[in-house]
């Protein structure tokens, strides 16, 4: 199913708080995206918050889809504040390890 391999996209571990907003906004619309169109929102929206949930606490990106699905259930419903990755280089496989680097 899409929603596993979404968020073994997500649970990376640590990385910087813009790079979470990033990869969780870009995730949840991923998995929005790979709904069938049959698909009760609801129900699939319980079962992705439900099966991100015990890893929250070692990934931040995974804790911003959470939110956003939290969010998009509550009511009143209003827009989410979703944002597109802009286009820049960001180092490749080198800016990967410095970013993640303990050192």
């Amino acid at each position: 199913m899409f929603l596993e391999y979404t968020i073994s996209q997500l649970d990376i571990g640590p990385v910087p708080e813009a790079e979470a907003r990033r990869m969780g906004h870009l995730g949840y619309m991923q998995w929005i995206a790979s709904l069938p169109g049959q698909t009760g929102y609801a129900m699939a929206a319980q079962c992705a918050r439900d099966a991100a949930a015990p890893l929250l606490d070692r990934s931040p990106a995974l804790a911003v889809f959470h939110d956003l699905i939290n969010t998009s259930l509550t009511a009143p419903l209003k827009p989410l504040a979703l944002s597109f990755a802009q286009q820049s280089r960001r180092g490749g496989a080198a800016g990967r390890r410095a970013a993640r680097s303990p050192f």
